[in-house]
């Protein structure tokens, strides 16, 4: 009897113990992919701040040159048009980070403000009194900074999202990441000579 007993008791012993590991592991999981996640959110709030200086920096910028380029109008507008829709580029992807549209998005304005900063800073060249200028000066230096703390902050969100998105495509972590709507998540790139026309001519 004692025998039939303790059958019985296994029979569901098991099963649930079986069970409760699953759950244990589904959790655990869940957990790490929470936390990877936290880490690319905490790195994206980086870039927000910094990209949010630049954009700060750059009505400055364009009000210390005018006076100066006066001819050069539509210079002008063209970087405070490129810097509108980098801001609203950027809204968009705050509000869902690491989305491949709207990381897409971002990357193209930011792409259109980095070479109408460029052309602008190209053309100053030509204005020996702007090159003397202390406000013109300061402000290059604020944006030279600006720029190389985009760039580490950069880094940081897309080592983060490597690390997020490689968990979540790793078999079995990936049954678990589509069971709860873990997403697949976009790097923030921007190409070379984007990053070098600004940084240099300043």
């Amino acid at each position: 009897m004692n025998a039939f007993i303790i059958a019985d008791i296994w029979v569901w012993v098991v099963p649930l113990a079986i069970f409760l590991i699953l759950i244990l592991w589904v959790v655990g999981v869940f957990n790490a992919l929470v936390k990877l996640r936290n880490y690319y959110e905490n790195a994206w709030a980086q870039i927000d701040v910094q990209l949010e200086r630049r954009y700060d920096l750059i009505p400055d910028l364009v009000e210390t040159v005018k006076g100066i380029m006066k001819h050069e109008r539509e210079t002008l507008e063209a970087v405070i048009q490129a810097r509108n829709s980098a801001i609203s580029a950027k809204s968009q992807t705050s509000s869902n980070i690491g989305d491949p549209e709207s990381m897409g998005a971002l990357i193209a304005a930011e792409a259109g403000l980095q070479g109408a900063l460029g052309n602008l800073f190209a053309l100053s060249e030509n204005y020996p009194d702007l090159k003397a200028n202390q406000n013109m000066l300061q402000l290059q230096e604020e944006m030279t900074s600006t720029e190389n703390k985009i760039a580490f902050a950069r880094q940081a969100f897309n080592d983060s999202v490597t690390s997020y998105n490689n968990k979540r495509e790793s078999f079995p972590a990936n049954v678990v990441a589509g069971t709860f709507g873990f997403r697949d998540k976009s790097l923030y790139e921007v190409s070379e000579d984007k990053k070098v026309k600004v940084a240099v001519k300043f």
